[in-house]
């Protein structure tokens, strides 16, 4: 509809994890270099935190579009998952198994010793060729206590002088309270880095608004008012997922009035029809109905 009109070539706002439309704000950048600086020194456990819709997603995705050749990665979306599945998920990731494989159930025999021994083999293998192995486990706030506890068993995968296999847990604030529990006290301390992300400024709402028109192709044909940009940033609260969700209908509203400038009455009448919380209640609590 929009983005015809105004000549994008694509959604500016989708809520996709696309990587090229990454925003590298203040705290996004620093995690992206930490993050960077893990993989570099072979760090064991890496934990990065962040409220519902900050970009953690998004941020894994470009950072593996930044990795070497010579880092094999494995990113696992689905923390629903047995002991087992994981193993074999990861596997396949490295390219030591198939899809078919596991598809058509060849692998349904083999025992979580003889998953954890393949990939053990595949680890020691990287070392003579130099190379390095990342696993990314997305929504790990939702991985059962039994698979935490696996996780830090892999972490004990390793030689004299190194680990073999890199991990980063990527999830929402109640990771933190997870790991601390008395039951994953030895995984929590072998955590290395943390971060938490934060939401965006006002100063950075602005340019993340303006960075993904660029990045769409619409700069030249569509604008946003500075009384817009002010609306967007207190309705959103700074929380790029909000932030797409606002403009995105703005565009909308924008396009049905047929004008080629986002007015800030035009982004009060988007975040009505989204049905956002009046101004001082929680904005999270609307974000996480949203995505219930």
């Amino acid at each position: 509809m929009y983005e015809e009109y105004y000549g994008f070539g694509e959604k500016p706002f989708s809520l996709t994890p696309d990587p090229k439309f990454l925003y590298k704000s203040e705290s996004h950048a620093h995690a992206f270099e930490l993050l960077q600086y893990a993989f570099r020194r072979r760090e064991g456990f890496v934990v990065v935190t962040g409220d519902i819709g900050t970009g953690k997603t998004t941020l894994c995705r470009a950072l593996l579009e930044q990795i070497d050749r010579k880092t094999f990665t494995a990113l696992v979306l689905n923390p629903f998952l047995s002991e087992e599945d994981l193993l074999k998920l990861i596997l396949q990731d490295f390219g030591v198994i198939s899809r078919d494989d596991v598809k058509h159930g060849r692998l349904s025999g083999v025992s979580k010793q003889e998953l954890i021994d393949t990939l053990y083999d595949f680890l020691l293998g990287l070392l003579p060729i130099q190379a390095n192995a990342v696993l990314i486990i997305d929504e790990a706030q939702n991985l059962p206590l039994e698979v935490l506890e696996q996780l830090r068993i892999l972490s004990n995968l390793e030689t004299d002088k190194e680990k073999l296999l890199q991990i980063v847990l990527v999830g929402q604030l109640n990771l933190h309270p997870l790991l601390r529990s008395p039951e994953l006290r030895q995984l929590d301390q072998r955590v290395s880095i943390r971060y938490q992300l934060k939401p965006l400024t006002k100063a950075e709402v602005v340019a993340y608004v303006g960075h993904r028109i660029a990045v769409a192709g619409g700069s030249a044909t569509v604008s946003v008012s500075p009384q817009a940009l002010q609306q967007v940033h207190l309705l959103s609260g700074g929380v790029p997922r909000l932030v797409n969700l606002l403009c995105d209908r703005a565009l909308l509203g924008a396009f049905s009035a047929r004008v080629n400038r986002v007015s800030g009455e035009i982004v009060i009448r988007a975040g009505e029809s989204l049905d956002l919380p009046a101004q001082g209640r929680s904005r999270f609590g609307w974000l996480r109905r949203l995505a219930s």
